[in-house]
């Protein structure tokens, strides 16, 4: 499905329905979209938001797409969901290793349990040769300081480029440590957005912006947050200009 989130091109669920983990989940767009999505009768959300729901259906749609693209996996989900078995993440993987060969998508996976994704590589990267897909782009959320050792975790995948979503950023954020070490390629932020949003301070961002230049790593400013308005795209802006700095992958 085409993607208004600004740092993908399409999203691609071949699992729905997840369960809060951290603060940055409380107002998580997933649980008020859900809802909508099954009052539309659209498939695959017959039950509730906390129900996960795998859709094997679905496995092998990005290779129904012609036009190379980046493409947000699970964005209704978490991969690395405890309820996900270690089959069907490998499943999905086999499918963005083949779509990635044959139509040059990128994909993007976003977790808040690194843990698990370690668990599963442990047990399933010798199907790949030991090697990580090249176009599959592993990141992790991270809210607030507390939440950064998941950094820590998600460097212990062998994947070409590592990222962070610092979305919602609730407060500072010091990455430096994982920056410098080249454990990210790639860091996101963006404050939250919707009702009950909590607002971000610029400083914030700046800070992050910051942080990222000057390990040499690419920044993306998705959204500044709001209630009513969560001034994403062309609205992204600090310091009179927008921050959509991508890895450089020689891919697009």
């Amino acid at each position: 499905m085409p993607s208004a989130i600004e740092w993908t091109d399409e999203t691609w669920n071949p699992v729905t329905g997840c369960t809060r983990v951290s603060p940055g989940c409380d107002h998580c767009y997933m649980f008020t979209l859900y809802p909508r999505l099954r009052a539309m009768a659209v498939p695959g959300y017959e039950g509730v938001p906390g129900e996960v729901r795998l859709l094997p259906e679905r496995l092998d749609t990005p290779l129904k797409w012609a036009k190379k693209r980046h493409v947000f996996v699970n964005s209704m989900s978490d991969v690395f969901h405890p309820r996900v078995p270690f089959d069907f993440v490998h499943r999905m993987f086999e499918v963005m290793r083949k779509a990635s060969d044959e139509r040059g998508h990128v994909f993007q996976v976003l977790t808040k349990r690194p843990g698990r994704a370690v668990a599963w590589w442990s047990d399933y990267g010798q199907r790949f040769g030991d090697v990580w897909p090249a176009n599959v782009w592993i990141g992790t959320s991270v809210e607030s300081q507390k939440y950064t050792p998941r950094i820590t975790v998600l460097a212990r995948l062998p994947a070409p480029i590592r990222f962070v979503s610092a979305e919602p950023l609730l407060e500072a954020v010091d990455l430096s440590r994982w920056l410098d070490s080249g454990a990210l390629q790639w860091v996101i932020a963006g404050g939250e957005s919707g009702p009950g949003a909590r607002p971000m301070e610029l400083d914030w961002v700046r800070d992050l912006r910051d942080q990222s230049h000057e390990a040499g790593v690419a920044f993306f400013l998705k959204q500044l947050g709001g209630v009513r308005n969560k001034r994403g795209g062309n609205d992204a802006v600090i310091d009179g200009q927008q921050w959509q700095e991508m890895p450089e992958t020689g891919d697009f």
